[in-house]
């Protein structure tokens, strides 16, 4: 069992939160689609069934047996960070941590009675220390808000779908729950990247951490800023077309794009949300109990109609002018996918950049994206 206390936690120059309730990161849109995976028909009678079929101690026996596991004797650098990270966000409980071979960056928490957090050989060798606080930071967050078993039966499932999808009609139900879990596992990416940040408490390394997920291990080519820039260009290029095969690249992955990752970071490092936790003013775990889901679908719906109102890309826009009963629908649509008053232009730059993001996302949180989305064996 591995070690509950903060006795022998080393000393940083890092504010802590004591008591800090995962609301306090979580992004809106996290909880919204939680809310809206639980509502989902079956999806009940499915985790009910599957909390008791899945082979939770088995692959436990697994990491132990063909891992390594990160304490005071091994990998002694990332047992300081877990041990850190766990005391910055008051994880009482600090999980087991397991290093696994795999040259694909990669990290992850699962587990349905407690969460265990692995991380690759890829990783590991890819971050410096400060880089990696994030990741790790990042893991005890999918820990403390209780993402662990949602990414477990999503791991289950997806190997699930693959095996039955011979079966006529077998695996339609299967991959809409797969489907729903995938979208609420992008969001829950985003709310983890915000308790990395809580816990490195450094934006720099954060996006660094980001970028050599993108591009490798090669900061002296590359630049945040204009990193961040392409997140921009990604976001508000091209035509409804393109809006489209952003939806489409975006489905069977399981994280939002890491330009992305970095942009919507590093604007609420800037929030006055962020500061007030930093400041000390947080919810409360002792509060949760008080928490209503009618605030919490009203602030989500608030969230969403926000990103509407601000976004660039060009199918949200027409959403927002519709919304706005600004012209006439038909005729939006027609200019729009035709490119009518743009010149016909717009469509190239944007369209490329978002087929060379089709290649795939990864089950697992760090993990650059390959070219298959639906081998969890891979690595989640």
């Amino acid at each position: 069992m591995t070690d509950t206390s903060h006795e022998s936690v080393p000393s940083r120059q890092r504010r802590r939160f004591p008591d800090i309730s995962s609301r306090a990161y979580e992004h809106p849109a996290d909880r919204s689609a939680l809310v809206a995976l639980r509502k989902l028909s079956g999806f009940d009678t499915v985790f009910k069934a599957l909390s008791g079929l899945l082979p939770e101690r088995s692959l436990r026996l697994l990491f132990l047996s063909d891992s390594v596991r990160v304490s005071d004797a091994q990998f002694t650098h990332l047992n300081d960070m877990l041990r850190d990270a766990c005391y910055i966000l008051d994880l009482k409980k600090v999980p087991p941590m397991y290093v696994t071979q795999d040259p694909q960056p990669n990290a992850m928490c699962i587990g349905l009675d407690e969460p265990i957090i692995v991380v690759t050989t890829g990783l590991v060798e890819l971050l410096d220390e400060e880089e990696m606080r994030a990741v790790v930071g990042h893991e005890v967050g999918h820990a403390l808000s209780g993402h662990a078993v949602y990414r477990t039966i999503l791991l289950f499932l997806t190997n699930l779908a693959v095996k039955v999808a011979w079966i006529p009609l077998g695996n339609v139900a299967i991959m809409a729950i797969v489907t729903a879990l995938r979208e609420w596992f992008r969001k829950s990416e985003l709310s983890a990247d915000r308790a990395g940040l809580l816990v490195g408490q450094d934006l720099r390394a954060s996006m660094r951490g980001l970028m050599k997920i993108a591009g490798g291990n090669h900061l002296h080519e590359m630049n945040v800023d204009a990193f961040l820039a392409q997140a921009d260009e990604y976001e508000k290029g091209g035509d409804l077309r393109d809006s489209v095969l952003k939806i489409l690249n975006m489905l069977p992955r399981t994280h939002p794009f890491t330009t992305v990752r970095a942009a919507e970071l590093k604007k609420w490092s800037e929030t006055r949300d962020f500061q007030r936790i930093m400041d000390g003013h947080y919810p409360r775990r002792d509060e949760d109990k008080n928490t209503s889901v009618t605030d919490s679908f009203r602030e989500s719906a608030a969230h969403y109609a926000g990103s509407v109102r601000t976004s660039k890309d060009p199918l949200m826009k027409l959403v927002g002018d519709i919304a706005g009963g600004a012209g006439d629908l038909g005729g939006k649509l027609r200019d729009k996918f035709t490119g009518a008053g743009n010149g016909g232009s717009g469509g190239g730059t944007a369209g490329k950049g978002g087929a060379s993001d089709a290649t795939g996302g990864s089950e697992g949180t760090w993990r650059r994206p390959g070219p298959d989305e639906e081998g969890p064996e891979s690595g989640s």
